[in-house]
């Protein structure tokens, strides 16, 4: 059964990429549309680069997204599934509805110098639009704007809708509009991320799951009477080492990372309280839960050790991306037809020198001209909020080059780039991509159909049942307070 799968699921992409071209009428006229406002594209992610705000904090970032839909005849639903910063943004009625998704939070410490190839942060200690997110939320932006003026011109039916997300980094502001139900009426999802190179893949990601473990003791004079105490420090080292123990007996392409975020407050007090902060992830998100149930085991074992108390408090939990080849398959053919990003001779003087800062830049220059062959069975080695989505809506995501090739996301490196022309250029791309992906689904409810039957076979039939581990926890709004 599993090799006729596969097979039909080849078939079908095959048969999508084989299909002649079917551009819309004046598909020109979505191009033309979209290189029309570059500039104004630009500079709304140059402004929001200029914020750069971090997880649930994005008021500026938001707000702006908010009104560029708004000014261009969106209905705007602010401060939904209870975060002040998340929205929707309609045009049209009925089915089907397509959704295209947007992100705009930065990351703590990361600020730099846009278009500067040497480290010289904005301000020491920042944040900054490490991960493009600035260039992520525009162009989808951009794309939903492009396809609402397409839907008028031809008339069109149906709903597109831009859904404002916050807090991808950690915070997981996805999951909670799922949990409330907000992509329930959705037909079809399209999106995309920043990277240092063009590409439309049906892959997967790594669910992860996060929480803040903090154990309490008791605090005396750590000379004169260390009897009296019990270390909070213990039990959490004690924890850290029991964990580092388990990573020898876990699936290999498990990853877990942690941080102490509170040890104590003198050297000379016996610490009554700790704090650290554990990510797990792995590819198939029920084993990573029987692996964090293991985590968690072992927290409560160093506690029972060192006589203090242990609580936890999951922060986030994201599903693996749950692939969708029928969708992205036109993604791919569109990405195609838009090509990749040309860089001036300036741009490439500047790209020249960034890359001698890499530690590895093996990723030959030029890929950000080019659009890689598409691939199945990719897993990469991130995670994103994005799968909880693709588990409840069949969900398509590219890549566009907005970093110089070989540079890494999370880095001073890339939030160079992600305030210059070359992130722009690569953003535009993105956004051409989306909106002619949309309307082709738009005109082609065979293509939605069969994608959702696909959809379906991966999930697991009608007996799966998707739930977050975060359960009815509200979502986590200070969790980037005082980063």
């Amino acid at each position: 059964m599993l090799k006729r799968a596969a097979a039909t699921a080849v078939l079908v992409v095959l048969a999508v990429l084989a299909a002649p071209a079917q551009q819309a009428p004046d598909a020109a006229g979505i191009l033309n549309s979209i290189d029309a406002k570059t500039d104004q594209y630009a500079a709304i992610a140059k402004q929001i680069w200029d914020y750069p705000e971090l997880g649930f904090q994005e008021e500026r970032s938001s707000a702006l997204l908010q009104k560029t839909l708004a000014d261009a005849g969106f209905s705007v639903a602010k401060g939904v599934a209870g975060m002040p910063t998340a929205f929707t943004a309609s045009y049209g009625t009925g089915k089907p509805v397509i959704a295209i998704v947007g992100e705009f939070d930065a990351l703590p410490g990361l600020s730099q110098a846009a278009g500067d190839p040497a480290r010289r942060p904005v301000k020491a200690g920042a944040s900054g639009h490490a991960c493009g997110h600035n260039l992520l939320g525009t162009a989808s932006a951009a794309a939903a704007i492009a396809v609402k003026e397409w839907m008028i011109r031809t008339k069109q039916a149906g709903t597109v809708r831009y859904y404002g997300t916050p807090a991808e980094e950690g915070g997981g502001g996805k999951v909670y509009m799922v949990r409330e139900g907000l992509f329930k009426d959705v037909d079809a999802v399209v999106t995309w991320h920043p990277g240092d190179q063009n590409s439309a893949n049906p892959a997967s990601s790594l669910a992860t799951i996060a929480a803040y473990f903090r154990f309490y003791g008791v605090a005396s004079h750590a000379a004169a009477s260390p009897d009296k105490g019990r270390s909070a420090l213990d039990g959490l080292e004690s924890m850290d080492y029991m964990v580092n123990m388990m990573r020898e007996h876990v699936p290999q392409e498990t990853r877990i990372h942690y941080i102490i975020r509170k040890g104590g407050v003198a050297s000379n007090i016996v610490p009554d309280y700790a704090e650290a902060e554990y990510q797990a992830r792995h590819p198939d998100m029920r084993v990573l839960q029987d692996i964090w149930d293991r985590i968690v085991k072992a927290s409560e074992g160093a506690a029972m050790g060192t006589s203090t108390r242990v609580e936890h408090e999951i922060l986030m939990s994201y599903w693996n991306v749950l692939p969708n080849e029928t969708l992205t398959a036109v993604a791919h053919r569109n990405l195609t037809k838009v090509g990749g990003v040309e860089y001036s001779a300036d741009e490439q003087a500047f790209a020249d020198k960034l890359r001698a800062t890499l530690i590895d830049a093996r990723t030959p220059m030029g890929v950000q001209k080019e659009i890689a062959p598409m691939k199945l069975g990719l897993v990469g080695s991130a995670s994103t909020d994005v799968g909880d989505i693709s588990w409840n809506v069949p969900t398509a995501q590219l890549t566009a080059a907005t970093y110089v090739p070989g540079v890494p996301g999370h880095s001073w490196q890339a939030t160079a780039c992600t305030g210059m022309s070359i992130g722009f250029k690569g953003m535009i791309v993105a956004a051409k991509t989306m909106a002619l992906t949309v309307s082709d689904l738009f005109k082609d409810p065979a293509t939605i159909a069969r994608a959702r039957e696909e959809f379906l076979k991966k999930r697991g039939g009608p007996d799966f049942k998707y739930s977050s581990i975060v359960g009815n926890r509200p979502p986590p709004l200070d969790y980037r307070k005082g980063t």
